[in-house]
């Protein structure tokens, strides 16, 4: 009786944890991610090539992963065929080769912020891709499939607000950022990173919305492999491999620059290697993880999240003003935010119930079969009847 009280208590334990370490992960991913936007566009302004870039952030990112997939899923890893291959293939070309090279000429052409901003289409994207392939149960006569819904649609409208609708200035850091005076290179880098003077803003936008598509398709992918190649780090670790060759062929056919390939300074480095480690690397294991325990739509539903972080770090860091606008698509995120992880808490509470109903059927059932064969072996003779006249 006390070893099974003890765990039961451990069971209830490790559930707890594993449900906050879920939401810790997702908002630390989005910290993560929000910072990389800021560098991404730093590394763009100091002229790094948009080819070299990716090529050299999934070369840190790949031998960051391979010794953690191979050590520590060296016995559950499934056997490589040419099955897997070819899906690892494809799981690169959407969710690296794709998704990455997008946001690159997105992010050129555009800002941190409203490349972070359109980013809050993948929820709604998701979502709909996740329950047009059935990976997504939405059940519109439930709450919970209800709330799922008006949730994704809050956090888009949250993210539209904060795009389209600036509003009187609710907080203005000292000094405003347009007294800054450029009299230093970082200075300069600075005041540059949200300047997309001279570009093409709407083919930009074009780009980040096929990044989009391509976030959205790589996250819904990414379930049905899982569930037949259960090793997260190492399809993690493939799909890194498999991009990186993709990046590798584009890079040696339209960058015939050698030049292009070599550091020029400290920042150089230091962007590379904050999108290897930190967005390629961490992030991925992360979110992949992520997706196999909480599925592709909780993930993509706290990508909104990532506006308001970013929002946070371009008034730290940029000196960049609160607006009206700002604030009101931040409260739409939290909402919606909260409208979707409240769905799926239902959701698994359906699921909880509808599991124990067909449980005690099926035990009803075979009671009653038991009850039978009993009752039928009672009446029945115990030796089997004569064969002399067959």
């Amino acid at each position: 009786m006390a070893d099974t009280a003890g765990s039961v208590s451990t069971r209830r334990m490790c559930s707890v944890p594993e449900k906050l370490q879920l939401h810790l992960a997702m908002v630390a991913l989005q910290f993560g991610y929000a910072g990389f936007h800021v560098v991404s566009r730093a590394a763009l302004n100091m002229g790094i090539s948009k080819l070299v870039f990716p090529v050299y952030r999934n070369i840190i990112a790949f031998l960051l992963l391979l010794p953690f997939a191979y050590f520590l899923e060296k016995k559950e890893r499934p056997a490589m065929t040419l099955n897997f291959a070819l899906q690892f293939i494809l799981l690169a070309l959407v969710g690296i080769t794709a998704n990455q090279g997008f946001y690159l000429l997105g992010l050129e052409n555009t800002s941190p912020t409203f490349a972070s901003a359109i980013q809050n289409s993948v929820p709604a994207i998701t979502f709909l891709m996740a329950a047009i392939f059935r990976i997504e149960k939405v059940r519109l006569d439930r709450k919970d499939g209800i709330a799922k819904v008006i949730g994704t649609l809050f956090c888009v409208a949250g993210a539209t607000v904060i795009t389209l609708y600036k509003g009187p200035t609710i907080y203005s850091p000292a000094p405003p950022l347009n007294q800054i005076q450029p009299d230093s290179l970082t200075s300069t880098i600075f005041l540059s990173l949200g300047d997309a003077k001279g570009k093409n803003w709407t083919l930009g936008c074009v780009y980040l919305i096929g990044h989009c598509l391509s976030w959205s398709g790589w996250l819904v992918m990414q379930a049905p492999v899982l569930k037949k190649y259960p090793a997260r780090l190492s399809v993690t670790a493939y799909t890194c491999f498999f991009g990186l060759i993709q990046f590798m062929i584009i890079a040696a056919i339209f960058e015939r620059n050698l030049d292009a390939w070599i550091f020029h300074n400290g920042g150089e480095v230091f962007s590379i290697l904050y999108a290897g480690v930190v967005a390629s690397g961490i992030a991925f294991a992360v979110q992949i993880w992520c997706i196999d325990r909480g599925g592709p739509v909780f993930v993509a539903v706290y990508q909104p999240v990532q506006t308001l972080v970013v929002a946070i770090m371009a008034s730290c860091a940029l000196g960049e003003e609160f607006y009206l606008g700002g604030i009101i698509g931040a409260v739409l995120i939290v909402v919606g935010l909260y409208l979707v992880l409240w769905g799926k808490s239902e959701e698994k509470k359906f699921a909880s119930k509808e599991k124990v109903m067909i449980q005690s059927t099926q035990d009803h059932g075979n009671n009653s079969r038991s009850a039978s064969h009993i009752k039928t072996s009672l009446t029945q003779p115990l030796l089997p009847p004569s064969t002399e006249n067959v």
